[in-house]
């Protein structure tokens, strides 16, 4: 995972371990398996779909025990329906300590990921990026924003920290947008600075106050376009709120460079991954 460090990943998937396992770890295999016991496995996925969380499931399986993971796939590759996109070898015991967790991880970021890849696909031939949003799991968004890039997504602000967004209710309390863009900017004058709108007056405020990126948030497509053709590219267009695979094309074709959606990370439906023992010592 590129956003991620080692030791942060790591510790996500402890906490996610022991949620799992408690503190006795798993009983059920453990009164059946006394003694140990090799096995093969794989791990299919039964959609079609992007992959997405391979180092995730690798570093789970690591961090229960001694387990020979290789991955079929690449993070980003698409796959079909019945697909292996992993085999593993070693100790039932260890094996099944790590699985749930791993197809948890799994399932989800590949969900991401394909539903990024759907929206990607549904805008191809305009110049526009596809981007996520704030709303992620909570401790898991550099792991979910990855499987945005995985499905070939762009990433927005990774947080409050990493970028100037003026919002609605920055307005409530400043009352101008003028005020608020001089203000942003003398405090933090290398930082590009971006301003939610939510119509054409105020469009044209953010665009005369020197605003880099101007979003048009919840605005019907015909007045997404009067906007764009006001900005006239004189600062980055973002279209934001209520976009859908059913309409994201025609707000693609009123010229805007960016698309946030927040149903990427926030509704994405997990893809069907199982692992399955495939071959067992006797």
């Amino acid at each position: 995972m590129r956003m991620i460090e080692r030791q942060k990943l790591d510790e996500i998937i402890r906490v996610a371990l022991e949620e799992d396992l408690g503190e006795v770890g798993d009983i059920t295999t453990r009164a059946l398996f006394p003694t140990s016991r090799e096995v093969r496995a794989a791990i299919l996925c039964r959609d079609s779909g992007v992959i997405a969380g391979i180092e995730v499931a690798t570093r789970v399986f690591a961090l229960v025990g001694e387990v020979s993971f290789q991955s079929r796939v690449e993070e980003g590759e698409r796959v079909e329906g019945g697909q292996i996109i992993a085999e593993l070898e070693g100790s039932i015991k260890v094996i099944l300590l790590g699985e749930r967790t791993a197809l948890n991880f799994l399932q989800h970021l590949s969900g991401i990921a394909t539903l990024t890849a759907q929206f990607v696909k549904k805008v191809e031939g305009y110049p526009v990026k596809i981007l996520d949003t704030r709303k992620t799991t909570p401790s898991l968004r550099l792991l979910e924003k990855e499987a945005v890039r995985a499905g070939g997504g762009f990433n927005h602000r990774l947080g409050l920290y990493d970028g100037v967004l003026i919002k609605d209710n920055h307005l409530k309390v400043l009352g101008e947008i003028t005020a608020a863009v001089e203000s942003a900017r003398s405090c933090l004058p290398d930082n590009k600075i971006e301003v939610e709108t939510e119509n054409l007056r105020q469009a044209k405020e953010a665009l005369e106050a020197g605003a880099d990126v101007i979003m048009l948030d919840n605005m019907d497509v015909a007045t997404m376009k009067e906007a764009v053709k006001i900005i006239g590219g004189r600062a980055i267009v973002e279209a934001s709120g209520g976009i859908n695979l059913e309409n994201v094309r025609e707000i693609a074709a009123t010229g805007v460079d960016w698309i946030s959606v927040g149903a990427l990370t926030q509704a994405a439906p997990p893809l069907d991954i199982s692992l399955e023992i495939v071959e067992a010592e006797t």
